[in-house]
C-alpha cells in the first residue's frame, strides 16, 4: 500500500527559488510592488500563480494591525416565533463580506445590556476585529453610544432612533413603506376593515411599521378606530389578539408586524373554521421560510436583506479606508410576496 503524505503548502522561499530572486524581493512584490522593476514583478507573480502561493494572513495581520474580521453579535432565535430573517441576513453578509476580503466573526453574549457590552469590550481589547456591525438599534440601546465613545468603527443595521448625536453609517429597511404596500394591496382587493396587530408601543420599529397601515387607511378615508392591537411578538400573542379583534371589530383582513404574529392569526382562523385568503385575508412581515412553505402560503412583506448586506459592507469599506469615509444612512424599500392568504 502506498502511503500518501500531505503536501506542504508552498512558502515564500519556494517562490523566491522558482523566480530566481531573494525572499525580500518576493515580499516586496506582495506588499510594495512599486519598488520592483516591471519584469521582476511579472516573474515573481508568475511564480506565485504557478505554485499557488498564498501570503500568510496571520503574518500580514501582525504587520498591518488589521485582522480583516468584522464582529457581529448574534442572538439565538426566540422560541415561539417564526422569525429567521437574521439568518438570511447573516448568510448574505458572510458572502458579501468575503468578496470584499473580510470575514464575519459571530460572538454570542447574554441578552442584558451589560453582558452585550462586555462582549464588545473583550473583542476591542484583544484587537480581534477591525469593526463591528450592530443590529440592535432599539430605543435606549447603549451599544452604539458605547462604541462611538470608544471610537470603534461600526455600521448599524437599523436607524439611530431618536439619537440626534448619531453620526455613524447605517442601513435600514423602510418598514412603514412595506406595511403601506401590504395594506394598499388589501385595499385594492376591496377590503375596508383591515386590522393591525403590532408590537408594544416602546418598539420604534413596530410603531414605524404601524404608521404605514395608518397612512394607507387614512389615505382612503377609512377609520382605524378599534382595529389595532399591540402585543408581544409570539405566535400565541398573535392568536389571542386576532381572536379579540374578530369578536370586537369584525375585520375582513389582518396586517401584522411580523410573520410570527400572522401565524397566530392563521391559528385563530383555523380554530373558527375560517379559510385564510377567502373568508379573512392575512399579511405578515419578513417573508420567512415559514411564510413560504405553510399551506396556504402566507402573503408577506419581504425585506431586501441581500441588498442590506451589500450596503453594510460598502459602508464598512468606507470606514476602514485611508482616509476613512462615513457614508450617509441608506433606507431601502421592501417588496410584497403575494400568496394565497392575501
Amino acid at each position: 500500500m502506498t502511503i500518501r503524505y500531505p503536501v506542504a503548502p508552498p512558502t515564500l522561499a519556494d517562490v523566491a527559488e522558482r523566480a530566481g530572486v531573494s525572499r525580500q524581493t518576493v515580499s516586496n512584490a506582495i506588499n510594495n510592488p512599486d519598488l520592483l522593476r516591471a519584469d521582476t514583478l511579472t516573474r515573481v507573480q508568475e511564480a506565485i500563480d504557478e505554485l499557488g502561493y498564498s501570503p500568510n494572513r496571520a503574518a500580514r495581520n501582525l504587520r498591518t494591525r488589521a485582522s480583516h474580521l468584522i464582529g457581529l453579535k448574534f442572538s439565538p432565535a426566540q422560541e415561539g416565533t417564526a422569525n429567521a430573517a437574521m439568518d438570511r441576513f447573516v448568510h448574505s453578509l458572510v458572502e458579501t463580506a468575503g468578496g470584499a476580503g473580510y470575514h464575519i466573526l459571530l460572538f454570542a453574549v447574554g441578552e442584558e445590556d451589560d453582558e452585550a457590552l462586555r462582549g464588545y469590550d473583550d473583542l476591542l481589547r484583544s484587537t480581534a476585529v477591525d469593526a463591528f456591525i450592530v443590529t440592535d438599534t432599539y430605543l435606549g440601546n447603549p451599544q452604539a453610544t458605547w462604541l462611538r465613545q470608544r471610537r470603534a468603527p461600526f455600521v448599524a443595521f437599523g436607524r439611530p432612533w431618536d439619537d440626534d448625536a448619531a453620526d455613524h453609517p447605517w442601513v435600514d429597511v423602510d418598514g412603514a413603506a412595506g406595511v403601506d404596500l401590504a395594506t394598499t394591496h388589501l385595499l385594492d382587493r376591496g377590503h375596508e376593515r383591515i386590522a393591525w396587530i403590532g408590537w408594544r408601543k416602546d418598539s420604534r420599529i413596530g410603531e414605524d411599521r404601524r404608521s404605514g397601515w395608518t397612512r394607507a387607511m387614512h389615505g382612503r378615508h377609512l377609520s382605524t378606530t378599534g382595529l389595532a392591537s399591540r402585543t408581544e411578538d409570539t405566535v400565541s400573542s398573535g392568536r389571542e389578539a386576532s381572536a379579540v379583534l374578530l369578536d370586537e371589530a369584525s375585520p375582513s383582513a389582518f396586517v401584522c408586524a411580523s410573520d410570527t404574529l400572522a401565524m397566530g392569526v392563521l391559528h385563530t382562523l383555523r380554530d373558527r373554521g375560517l379559510q385564510p385568503g377567502q373568508d379573512i385575508s392575512v399579511v405578515g412581515f419578513d417573508d420567512s421560510q415559514v411564510a413560504q412553505v405553510i399551506q396556504p402560503g402566507l402573503t408577506s412583506v419581504r425585506q431586501p436583506l441581500e441588498e442590506v448586506a451589500v450596503e453594510v459592507v460598502r459602508a464598512l469599506e468606507g470606514l476602514l479606508g485611508h482616509p476613512p469615509v462615513v457614508s450617509p444612512g441608506v433606507l431601502l424599500t421592501p417588496t410584497l410576496a403575494v400568496r394565497e392568504t392575501g
